[in-house]
């Protein structure tokens, strides 16, 4: 398929394209670079367009004149706490551009939109593991406004047809070969850990250690960009329109995740507890049974060790990130 990759050199959407490349598709990178890196563009794409999604014109030109397959959306911001100081920027980036581009796969024919959504959809969630019919009630602009956009895919699918696969996942971590993770500033716990055993940082932070957790420290689902770039392109071919969430459905604790590090890297990495931060539920994991049995989704990286391992080489490989 020929499919159009929107944030394409962001950390998710460049380990996606290498995926969708090695598999034998074919893929146009979109990407403002405004968090983005040039140097996370793979270079096997058949090319790369440097465009922001508000701009509609530039947008219906690359999707009509393309005679794209499919496109994979993952341009979008995504910080929970600049959401609440700044939700419009929120809502104009992650709700309207992404009308421009959904019109403009109408434009141009396109028939599949694979959307990397969140878990922030779900909010504080009422079950654990969360599943798709658990209740959507976001906490924030930020998962409020991916809610949106998934809302106007479903009105899309069923005026022009469009289908789609929203993607729900939380904790997004690994690297591949090529490609990891470097945001500025960082806020995932893994690159923040690593940065310790870097000589980047002192100490790690534990927020809080009185959940009602076996360790005190809260639990999250942690799940390999190689293993999301499986399921993007395995929804490519989804059996129907709608939601799949993306999970290991192990959940992996603070605490894990540092002991974890530490026994990669080899470095002592202090950790100092800090008082809880508001909003932290103790746990989120999600069930993704839905996605095994209709999208075939097998994940690799099930381990702390193994996704960590991925990290830290990528990081000793690229010890500045992409910058030069």
């Amino acid at each position: 398929m020929k499919v159009l990759v929107c944030g394409g050199a962001g950390y998710i959407g460049s380990a996606c394209t290498e995926y969708l490349l090695d598999h034998g598709h074919e893929a146009v990178v979109f990407d403002s670079l405004v968090t983005g890196h040039e140097d996370a563009v793979d270079p096997r794409a058949a090319a790369f367009v440097r465009g922001d999604l508000a701009d509609r014109d530039l947008v219906m030109k690359t999707v009509v004149d393309g005679k794209f397959d499919a496109i994979m959306h993952f341009a979008a911001f995504s910080l929970v706490g600049e959401s609440m100081k700044d939700p419009g920027k929120y809502f104009r980036n992650n709700l309207a551009n992404g009308i421009n581009l959904a019109d403009a796969a109408v434009a141009g024919g396109v028939r599949t939109i694979v959307f990397s959504s969140t878990a922030a959809t779900f909010g504080e969630p009422e079950e654990i593991p969360i599943r798709e019919t658990t209740t959507q009630a976001p906490i924030n602009p930020y998962g409020e406004s991916k809610l949106c956009f998934e809302k106007v895919l479903h009105w899309y699918h069923q005026i022009h047809g469009v289908k789609y696969a929203a993607l729900r996942y939380f904790n997004a971590s690994g690297a591949s070969g090529n490609f990891g993770e470097d945001h500025k500033p960082e806020t995932h716990l893994i690159p923040l850990i690593l940065q310790v055993a870097q000589g980047k940082r002192d100490k790690i932070m534990i927020y809080g250690d009185d959940y009602d957790t076996p360790d005190g420290t809260c639990i999250r689902d942690y799940i390999h960009i190689l293993d999301l770039a499986q399921a993007h392109m395995l929804a490519l071919a989804a059996p129907r329109a709608g939601h799949y969430n993306l999970g290991t459905g192990n959940g992996l604790s603070v605490r894990e995740i540092i002991e974890s590090a530490r026994k990669v890297t080899g470095h002592p990495i202090p950790a100092e507890v800090a008082p809880r931060r508001a909003g932290d539920p103790p746990r989120l994991i999600a069930c993704s049974d839905l996605a095994k049995k209709e999208l075939g989704w097998k994940p690799q990286f099930e381990s702390a060790d193994a996704i960590i391992e991925s990290v830290w080489k990528w990081m000793r490989k690229h010890p500045d990130g992409y910058r030069k």
